[in-house]
């Protein structure tokens, strides 16, 4: 048991995914895994583990932004020993190509939070996924016939932007998409030896103000889980 996930050694699986809302964990546990059980209670994060196809596997809400994903995602890794872990939630698409209801799976995740600056005393970090599952992923989703796009995204610290000024330097930079967590995990991942991704759905679009209904969501979500699972299987 640790600070904030409440499962004894043993009940979370060495491949978690990772949503940032506790409730769609709860749903992808009882609509995906067999013999799901809840491990995690705790400040209402919920945690959940099954099995997929015969392999065990957790699912394990991260709450909203950076702080709160790393909480989690140092426990997995330092307490429970999870070797994989693959972020599963929505993004902002700054690309007008780039519609609703599209994945986006992130090569590697740009900042503009200071956490990163001050690990590295002002020298800038380039966090990556984990090469194999990137790759993977991305033949996955073309097998599969899923509409997906591939690159860089954006994590910032900030869900309502009081100065969007510096939005077209990441559309110039070719960036595809903003979240608010994968910069975090990717950091982790690599600093404890860790495989991570994050595959993402476009909730809403940045340029065209276009965003998602909730029928949208509910089928894209599902396309985004398909995909995830198919990566850690």
């Amino acid at each position: 048991m640790s600070l904030h996930i409440g499962a004894d050694k043993g009940q979370i699986a060495q491949t978690v995914l990772l949503p940032g809302d506790p409730l769609r964990a709860k749903y992808i546990a009882q609509n995906y895994f067999d013999n799901a059980h809840c491990y995690n209670e705790v400040r209402g994060m919920l945690g959940f583990t099954g099995t997929y196809k015969g392999q065990d596997i957790s699912v394990q809400g991260s709450g909203m932004g950076m702080p709160s994903l790393s909480i989690y995602v140092n426990e997995l890794i330092d307490e429970y020993q999870v070797k994989t872990i693959v972020r599963v939630g929505t993004c902002g698409s700054f690309q007008e190509h780039l519609g609703v209801g599209q994945l986006v799976i992130g090569m590697a995740a740009s900042t503009d939070s200071a956490i990163n600056t001050h690990i590295f005393h002002g020298y800038d970090f380039a966090p990556c996924a984990d090469p194999l599952l990137f790759t993977k992923a991305v033949n996955l989703a073309s097998e599969m016939n899923l509409p997906y796009h591939a690159g860089g995204i954006v994590s910032t610290d900030r869900f309502y932007l009081e100065d969007i000024r510096y939005e077209p330097k990441w559309v110039e930079y070719g960036l595809l998409a903003t979240d608010m967590e994968s910069s975090a995990l990717y950091t982790l991942a690599l600093r404890k030896g860790v495989k991570a991704l994050s595959i993402l759905t476009v909730s809403d679009n940045l340029v065209t103000g276009e965003f998602a209904s909730q029928e949208e969501r509910e089928r894209s979500f599902g396309q985004m889980i398909d995909l995830a699972l198919a990566v850690v299987h």
